[in-house]
Order: structure tokens, then C-alpha cells, then sequence
């Protein structure tokens, strides 16, 4: 299984929205020949679930649909259907097929159902579905990347200036080292002084850090670890990408994330008498945040923390980026 901190969907919903046509290279290297990066390619998220809302067949980490254009043919424009899929499901399969006719149905356009397997089963390849009865066949073939044939390549992923050869290889390591905090560390070290040499520009390094930071949860100690060679890595190169309030911001980010898909877990059928612990863990990750900012914190701002509403822990989670002193983050003017 998967550490219980470990959550991937997250990342790879960022890594695809923001490097759509590298992951398409990356991955479907035909497909994307075809496709017209001159013209703008559109997420449609939301038009997604209004067509397969009520046809869940089973979990996966992320689904798109994205309208593109192509170079040839009659079409002017097409939809591409991707799915993230991190564990092996029976009804993977079908899936793909119920959402194809579904998607084509709702636009009358061709669909391109594309696939990546990120679970662990290195046997487990599903590329078609269908079924014949009475002489007719109805059948969907789709093109398939899994993750596991890349777990030999590590070196190759990483040298790669495409960013889904290194998200890729992060996302190996990051299963390689669940329950390993010391592995995990080197690891991610690793990931991270890779990033300063490829020469990348800053956006792009602190997405992927944002991403590895999700991926590969640590201790607080030994993330405290990897920010001090960060610094180190960024002193020697006589670089700074990596502001104190954009570590921050990365923190802050990924931890809202993670309450956020805390919540929603517990919507799905545990929610009553979960509302205090929520607001207990998010107190908790807010007087981190405030500790790597400010230092440790004054008595006073422990109190108020320990006795905080939940809408008071939001605005104050929004202050911590901005504000210049802690009294500021908690709308103070005399600290006594």
C-alpha cells in the first residue's frame, strides 16, 4: 500500500494542467505529432462530470477531458479523454469505454482516450474493452504508459528536460520509499538537486518542488532537512529561486490541499463529529507555518490558535504570506 500520507492526485492534476503538452510528449509522443500546439488547447473539467457523473466506476487519481486542435483531417478540433490511474481496478477497463461513447455522445466529435497506469502491478496493462452479441461488436482500444516499465530508467528520467520525466521518476521514488523516511530523503534530495541543474527557470523549479513536497511526505525534521541543502544548493550557485515566503506559500498550499482532501474523504460517509478535529489539525499546520516564518510563537498566539474558529484559521492562514509581523497575522496592533 501506499504510506497513508502519501496522496498523488493533487500533483498530478497541477503537473497536467500546467505541462499539458510535455505530458503528451512524454507519454503519447504520437499523439502529440498530430495534435496543433500553435492554436490553445481547454480544460474541460467541468463539462467532464457532467457527462460521467452518474457512471463512477471505481477511483482513480485524475480524469481530464481537453479540447485540442489537430494538423490534418476533417476535424477541426477533437477531445482527448486522459486518465491517471494509480491502482488496478477490474472496472478500469470499462471505464474507458463508458466515458468515450459518453463524451462522444454529449459532443459529437471524436475522442481520444489516453491512459497512464501509475499502480504497481508491472502485469497489469488493460488497452481495450468491448463486447460482441448477435454479430455486433462495439469495441474501444486506447493507448496505454505505465509507470513500472520506466523503474529501470530512473537515470534517463532525470535527465530529461521534459517535466514528466522527472515527475515520473518522482513518482517511482516516491513509491520505492513508503515507510523509508531516511531513503525517502535521499531521494527527494536527490529530485531536488536535479532540479538546480537542469537550469530551469524559477516558475518551473518551484512547481516541481511544490510537487515533489507533495509527493514525498516527510518529518517535519527532515523537511526542515532539505530546505537547509535547498539553501546551501542556491548559495553555492550564487541562485535564489526559492524566497522564504515562497516556501511558505508552497507549505501553505499543499497543506490547505491536504485538509481539503481530508474533508472530502470524509464527506463520501464520516463527516459528524469530525468538524473539531479538522480545526485542530489545521491549527496545528497554521502554527508551523507561523514558527518557520516568526520563530517560536509567544503565549498569546498559541491562546488564540488554541481557541480559534475555522474561519479564523482561514484568514489567518491567508496572512501568513504577507504579513510583516506576527501581530499582523492575527489583526494585532499592541502585542501585550
Amino acid at each position: 500500500m501506499e504510506n497513508s500520507n502519501d496522496h498523488y492526485d493533487s500533483p498530478w492534476k497541477s503537473a497536467i494542467e500546467r505541462y499539458f503538452p510535455e505530458f503528451m510528449e512524454f507519454y503519447f509522443p504520437a499523439a502529440h505529432a498530430e495534435i496543433d500546439w500553435s492554436k490553445d488547447h481547454v480544460f474541460l473539467d467541468q463539462e467532464l462530470q457532467a457527462v460521467v457523473q452518474d457512471a463512477e466506476l471505481g477511483k482513480r487519481f485524475v480524469d481530464k477531458l481537453v479540447r485540442v486542435s489537430v494538423l490534418n483531417g476533417d476535424e477541426k478540433w477533437i477531445y482527448i479523454h486522459v486518465e491517471v490511474q494509480g491502482t488496478k481496478q477490474a472496472e478500469f477497463a470499462k471505464r474507458m469505454f463508458v466515458y468515450n461513447y459518453r463524451i462522444f455522445d454529449r459532443y459529437d466529435k471524436p475522442v481520444a482516450s489516453l491512459a497512464v497506469l501509475a499502480d504497481k502491478h508491472k502485469q497489469w496493462k488493460p488497452t481495450s474493452y468491448g463486447y460482441t452479441v448477435l454479430g455486433c461488436s462495439h469495441t474501444i482500444k486506447f493507448p496505454v504508459a505505465k509507470l513500472t516499465d520506466y523503474e529501470d530508467k530512473l537515470d534517463e528520467l532525470l535527465a530529461s528536460d521534459n517535466a514528466f520525466g522527472w515527475i515520473t521518476a518522482a513518482h517511482i521514488l516516491t513509491q520505492q520509499t513508503r515507510k523509508q523516511h531516511q531513503e525517502r530523503y535521499e531521494a527527494k534530495l536527490r529530485l531536488v538537486r536535479i532540479l538546480y541543474e537542469h537550469h530551469w527557470e524559477k516558475q518551473r523549479i518551484i512547481d516541481l518542488l511544490y510537487i515533489a513536497d507533495w509527493l514525498m511526505q516527510l518529518p517535519d525534521w527532515l523537511n526542515s532537512q532539505i530546505w537547509q541543502e535547498l539553501e546551501t544548493i542556491e548559495e553555492n550557485k550564487k541562485v535564489e529561486y526559492i524566497t522564504s515566503i515562497e516556501r511558505i506559500g508552497i507549505a501553505k498550499g499543499i497543506a490547505k490541499g491536504r485538509v481539503e482532501g481530508r474533508v472530502e474523504g470524509l464527506v463520501e460517509g464520516r463527516v459528524e463529529g469530525r468538524v473539531e478535529g479538522r480545526v485542530e489539525g489545521e491549527s496545528r499546520l497554521l502554527k508551523r507555518l507561523l514558527e518557520r516564518r516568526f520563530g517560536p510563537l509567544p503565549q498569546w498566539a498559541s491562546e488564540q490558535l488554541g481557541s480559534a474558529k475555522e474561519d479564523e484559521l482561514e484568514t489567518w492562514s491567508e496572512a501568513v504570506l504577507t504579513a510583516p509581523t506576527l501581530e499582523a497575522v492575527f489583526g494585532k496592533t499592541d502585542p501585550s
